[in-house]
């Protein structure tokens, strides 16, 4: 099998419904980078890739109710590496996210906390990186 170190290999998809807003929000609340943005030719925005720093991403765009990736707003959740999950809760409450759980140590080892984005997807952050 041949793999590629830089090559992300799973996209979580996060529905938005205000995918300006949202690339604002994840961007200013966490830090994800902008790597894509394809708009259509109505203005509206079809695709959106963010980049995390430390590798993998997000992505999200156009979809409506027949489309096999439609999921309702505010059904999201991921889980996202940080090296500094305290930092990233003060950067995250600052933009506005809603806290569920601050930053705690769990029994796994991992530091973590978690939000909600502002339109209700939910977002852990924290530093097990997987066994």
């Amino acid at each position: 099998m041949t793999t590629n170190a830089t090559r992300t290999g799973i996209w979580p998809l996060i529905p938005y419904a205000d995918k300006k807003a949202a690339i604002r929000f994840l961007v200013e609340a966490f830090g994800f980078e902008e790597t894509l943005i394809v708009p259509g030719d109505d203005g509206e925005i079809r695709h959106v890739e963010l980049g995390w720093p430390h590798g993998g991403g997000i992505m999200f765009g156009t979809c409506d109710a027949a489309s096999a990736f439609a999921k309702p707003r505010g059904s999201g959740t991921a889980y996202v590496v940080t090296d500094d999950p305290d930092a990233l809760f003060e950067r995250a409450v600052a933009a506005g996210a809603e806290v569920v759980l601050k930053p705690s140590d769990q029994d796994y080892g991992s530091r973590d906390f978690v939000v909600r984005d502002p339109e209700g997807n939910t977002w852990s952050f924290g530093t097990y990186a997987g066994s």
